[in-house]
């Protein structure tokens, strides 16, 4: 099958209709208001550890920041679940615009600098806060560019598409 007849049997499919079309509470808007309760999540919770690797608060013990992954990962699974169903409403807008490839590379990015600063920094306890903060600052600094790059990226998919559904340009 080629990839303009998936995109069209996607989008004609009674689920993805029903995400662009109902006049439900819980369509499409509901789903994007869940994308970005998950978004904030995630990236808030990234920030607020970040932050803290970067100097900021630095009466706070670092340690207990570890907590905050079971908050990261919650919304991390509340995006990307949330996300599937947004790419279900509208495939073709999103599979042929190269700034989702972009945004889906900034945000795999993303998860992997969460992954590397759980394990360096918080995965072994035996570490001195100072060496901790040390490990951690670079990756801090690096996920705030990555998030704000991914979140503008995501933004900017609501304006550079070519075609909103399959055979009609946007």
């Amino acid at each position: 099958m080629a990839a303009p007849a998936l995109l069209s049997l996607i989008e004609r499919s009674g689920l993805s209709t029903w995400i662009r079309e109902t006049d439900s509470l819980f369509g499409f808007y509901f789903i994007l208001l869940f994308h970005n309760i998950g978004l904030a999540l995630a990236v808030g919770s990234s920030v607020f550890v970040g932050l803290r690797l970067l100097g900021v608060a630095p009466e706070l013990p670092v340690e207990p920041l570890k907590r905050f992954f079971i908050i990261m990962w919650a919304g991390a699974w509340i995006s990307a679940v949330s996300g599937v169903f947004l790419l279900i409403a509208y495939p073709t807008k999103a599979l042929t615009n190269p700034v989702f490839y972009i945004k889906l590379t900034l945000v795999g990015i993303g998860v992997w600098i969460m992954i590397r600063i759980e394990h360096v920094v918080f995965g072994d306890t035996d570490l001195s806060e100072a060496v901790k903060m040390a490990k951690g600052k670079s990756l801090a600094g690096w996920s705030f560019v990555v998030w704000v790059s991914a979140i503008t990226a995501g933004r900017l998919l609501a304006y550079t598409f070519r075609y909103l559904v399959y055979g009609h340009p946007g």
